[in-house]
């Protein structure tokens, strides 16, 4: 008697749920390495003022008043830090607890940074970058703590998509010294140190970070989302 084989329909393999934010600790690693540079240089300032030796150029206007220069770096460090692991799919869906008590020091620490960050641009005198780098910082540091607000006033209304998307981008602004640290030194390069390069090398930082983030935020689930619903098939005799 022939044996006939004919293909028989097996339910999909279970796969995890798909992660948009990055696979494991690969994002929120990248993340970090990005806020490296301006972290590290932020410190170095903190080492001079707190009396050790001078490591970077003088900075009269901080020598003034450092205040606002140390609460900066040190809540900037924070949230750029512990900020990179909130995009972490995976530590979100098993601690949920974790990620909401640090959302709540992230809600705080990232006002403080706008803040002191809006301080410095209005009262410390003859920044680099000229009236147009001014107006740059301005609208920078409102819109990050505007995302802020409006990503708390989301989640508080159970509205996750919106809370995911202004949060992005207020990280997105407040990292943005790290990709200032290779845009202004380019910038610099090829245009000179006159107020117009230094504005458009360290603006060129800021909008590569927005562009990246509206990305993030817009992309579709992609191929892994629809092999997700595609049926599984094998062949077996019968």
């Amino acid at each position: 008697m022939t044996r006939h084989t004919v293909p028989v329909t097996r339910p999909a393999a279970r796969r995890p749920p798909v992660d948009r934010d990055g696979s494991g600790w690969h994002l929120p690693v990248a993340l970090v390495v990005l806020s490296l540079v301006p972290v590290v240089a932020g410190s170095l300032r903190l080492l001079e003022l707190a009396g050790g030796p001078q490591l970077l150029p003088a900075n009269p206007r901080i020598d003034a008043s450092p205040a606002p220069v140390v609460v900066h770096v040190l809540t900037a460090a924070l949230y750029a830090f512990l900020g990179a692991f909130q995009f972490s799919a995976r530590l979100r869906r098993r601690h949920p607890g974790w990620h909401r008590r640090s959302g709540r020091i992230l809600i705080a620490a990232g006002l403080i940074v706008a803040a002191s960050g809006t301080w410095m641009t209005l009262f410390y005198p003859d920044a680099p970058g000229g009236d147009l780098l001014w107006g740059i910082r301005l609208l920078v540091g409102s819109a990050m703590a505007a995302s802020i607000v409006l990503g708390f006033t989301a989640i508080r209304r159970r509205r996750i998509a919106a809370h995911r998307a202004w949060m992005i981008r207020a990280y997105a602004l407040a990292v943005s010294a790290g990709t200032q640290a290779l845009t202004q030194p380019i910038g610099e390069t090829l245009f000179g140190t006159s107020d117009l390069s230094t504005a458009l090398s360290v603006g060129s930082g800021w909008i590569i970070n927005v562009a990246v983030a509206e990305w993030v935020i817009r992309r579709p689930a992609g191929l892994w989302a629809r092999r997700r619903r595609a049926p599984a098939t094998s062949v077996r005799p019968l």
